[in-house]
């Protein structure tokens, strides 16, 4: 190819993604996933290098250094493959496909992922990170391109049928609905506990969380699972592991004690050191368990996190028009002599000696204080410095320094607030201003429940602007087609089925928590998507990619959670509570999903867990609240909202079936659903309605004798406890 070649110079500095202009300067021509890059491997007939990674990931930017800044490595890549770098979080499918095919050959998977592919995308050689020279039993990355460009010249039979060999495999895993696996019917909510019982084993009762060494991720799906078996069976182990898992991440050093929010994980046992990146959905999920843990203990710690949670999201990532940025890198830069463009290093941003402790309070005894409730030592717990650690009570330290507990708490705060400060003239680590609708989805639910639960407008508003902002940018209303990413004007990416099933979720909370039809019409929309373009009725399943979208080497679904729940789960959660309303073919999709799968949920139900939560909400029926209100009162909400209900649905609607009109209007339906159907408000005051899997509650004005009415429901229900 002459030149038009587009493979003859980087192209990255023509993307909006922030990981991939990291590698615009690279030597190597690195091009992004689109048809030029593809076409131009076919062209030139040599193997395309895949190079997966994401902003905040560590051992990308070591392999950036090593080898891809380098001149020799650049133009072996240049003249021998086509290089190709791929953000995953703004094409999860591309990942999905090469890191299942590294799991199906090496055993473990993680980025940067490697993967060196035919010219029609068909993997033959995968890895995670490769150092440039051979280093301790591992081949370098010099060396293994040379045996590849050997391989591909002298040996392409060989290739070509490995190539073959790997795509079906992934096949088989990601697309599997054999006709034979298909349960006749759903499974029961045994799942939800097989899952729950899996999360025992798992747990480490000396340190909370799961897992017997490091590092420890936050679970929280797995925590969601323990919450809705225990509400479901009374089981107390249930409730004490979700206690023990978040008092140790509210405690130990994946939390941020100065700053609010989390970290992605920590690389010990007992929760001290964590990696230091903020991923907005953690930010999003890990809230979401405490708000269960408040509901279920009404321990106001936990409802202290979700506050300084949402706070920190609110300040950090945030854009000013309301859309939540994607990460917070894990290094930040160290001031070399003043002149702020020293080093980068990994968790600069956090960490703390007790004499900068000292430096930042004007009281002595308020540095004692802290440095003592926090684990501040002159030893350290990170490189010499330490990440703040919660080890010592209150009471403890009032015993300690003889005080107040009071004061105690007020000297904490205000040392908290001048720290706070102190760290904010700190050089800042990089952010990824992403704006991924998926993730937005996540964030935006545990806002509108947040306002719900604490009874904070406040959240609320933070979902709405948030829905708005991604409706407006990323939602083509002529269209009816929502995209993934957007970055500074610059949309991008088809939709996958996380962005619809998220959004929608998220879409529906917006209308619980503010009671306006508008979210719920959107919601309604996201999910005729969801069946127009990622249902297989054939097949009976979901795919994680739309229809008319590019076609790759495979169709992936995506049944199992990883570091964000499963697409497939939240579609079938939501698409069970929308049925409520569009009295469409919603829940029959529902059904089937989970009947098309049921025996991989029974076989492994912990890894689903998203999914028995949702086959748990299929035979538990729906809990419909519905209110008929011009306002919800604030009694009501409090009353409801902070008490553990899995699966509540405040169904709001206008007081008078007039009012109505205009609503069923905007949903595009004929007639009033059930779930609002003949229930006004009655004598002119608000009116509650409480319905437990199609049973339903005389109507009343009281909310006290709408909840005696549940718990006389769930106290005589099938599972009820004997």
């Amino acid at each position: 190819m002459g030149m038009n070649d587009p493979t003859s110079r980087n192209r990255l500095d023509e993307e909006e993604s922030p990981y991939l202009r990291q590698h615009a300067d690279n030597p190597v021509n690195w091009q992004p996933w689109d048809d030029r890059a593809l076409e131009a491997a076919r062209e030139r007939d040599v193997p395309i290098f895949l190079s997966i990674g994401y902003s905040a990931c560590h051992w990308c930017h070591v392999m950036e250094e090593e080898s891809f800044a380098d001149d020799e490595v650049a133009e072996v890549l240049n003249e021998q493959f086509v290089p190709i770098k791929v953000d995953r979080e703004e094409r999860p499918d591309v990942d999905s496909i090469y890191m299942t095919v590294s799991q199906l050959v090496t055993g473990r998977g993680g980025w940067p992922l490697s993967a060196w592919l035919t010219p029609d995308g068909r993997p033959f050689y995968v890895g995670t990170y490769f150092p440039k020279e051979p280093k301790r039993g591992q081949p370098g990355f010099l060396e293994i391109l040379d045996n590849i460009v050997d391989s591909w010249e002298t040996d392409r039979d060989e290739v070509e049928n490995r190539a073959d060999q790997w795509t079906e495999a992934a096949r088989d895993q990601l697309e599997e609905t054999p006709d034979s696996i298909a349960a006749g019917e759903p499974p029961s909510s045994d799942v939800l506990e097989s899952a729950a019982d899996a999360a025992l084993r798992s747990a480490d009762r000396q340190h909370g969380g799961f897992g017997s060494d490091g590092p420890k991720f936050p679970q929280p799906a797995r925590l969601r699972v323990l919450a809705r078996a225990y509400d479901r069976t009374g089981r107390q182990t249930y409730l004490d592991v979700i206690e023990e898992s978040l008092e140790a991440m509210a405690a130990g050093g994946l939390y941020d004690h100065v700053g609010g929010g989390f970290h992605r994980y920590c690389v010990d046992r007992d929760w001290t050191v964590p990696h230091f990146e903020k991923m907005l959905y953690d930010n999003a999920e890990i809230p979401r368990a405490f708000l269960a843990g408040y509901q279920l203990t009404g321990e106001q710690q936990y409802a202290d996190v979700v506050e300084e949670t949402l706070e920190f999201v609110g300040r950090e990532l945030t854009h000013d028009e309301g859309g939540f940025f994607s990460t917070l890198d894990a290094q930040s830069p160290v001031p070399a002599d003043g002149d702020g463009g020293g080093e980068r290093e990994e968790g600069a941003f956090y960490v703390w000696t007790p004499e900068e402790v000292r430096d930042a309070l004007e009281a002595d005894v308020d540095a004692d204080l802290f440095c003592a409730r926090y684990d501040v030592t002159e030893s350290g717990n990170f490189e010499g410095s330490n990440q703040p650690n919660r080890v010592a009570s209150v009471p403890d330290l009032a015993d300690r320094f003889d005080l107040e507990d009071r004061e105690v708490r007020d000297r904490l705060e205000s040392a908290r607030e001048r720290l706070f400060e102190a760290r904010e003239r700190r050089p800042r680590p990089n952010r990824d201003e992403k704006v991924l609708a998926g993730w937005n989805g996540l964030m935006i639910a545990t806002c509108a429940e947040a306002a719900l639960v604490l009874g904070e407008d406040g959240y609320a508003e933070q979902a709405v602007d948030a829905l708005e902002f991604v409706r407006e940018r990323l939602w083509d209303d002529d269209e009816r087609r929502l995209s993934r990413r957007y970055k500074d004007g610059d949309v991008a990416v088809s939709g996958y089925l996380e962005d619809y099933a998220f959004l929608a979720r998220a879409a529906v909370g917006c209308y619980e928590a503010t009671g306006d039809v508008d979210h719920l019409a959107f919601a309604l929309e996201l999910a005729r998507v969801i069946e127009a373009e990622f249902w297989d009725a054939d097949r009976g399943t979901l795919y994680f990619t739309p229809e008319s979208g590019e076609s790759l080497v495979t169709r992936p679904q995506e049944l199992t959670d990883q570091s964000t729940p499963s697409a497939a789960g939240v579609a079938v959660e939501t698409l069970l509570a929308l049925d409520e309303f569009a009295g469409s073919e919603f829940a029959e999709i529902a059904t089937t999903v989970l009947e098309t799968h049921a025996n991989r949920l029974e076989a492994n139900a912990l890894q689903h867990a998203t999914l028995c939560l949702a086959a748990d909400r299929l035979e538990a029926g729906p809990l419909e609240v519905t209110v008929a209100a011009a306002e919800l009162p604030d009694e009501w909400r409090d009353r409801f909202a902070s008490r553990y209900f899995p699966d509540r649905l405040f169904a709001r609607r206008p007081p008078t079936d007039e009012g109505l009109e205009p609503w069923l209007d905007r949903l595009g339906l004929e007639d009033a659903p059930a779930i609002w159907a003949g229930r006004e408000a009655r004598d002119g005051e608000p009116t509650l309605y409480v319905c437990r899997d199609r049973t339903c509650s005389p109507p009343t004005h009281d909310v006290e004798e709408a909840l005696e009415w549940l718990e006389s429901e769930v106290d005589s229900g099938p599972d009820a406890p004997l």
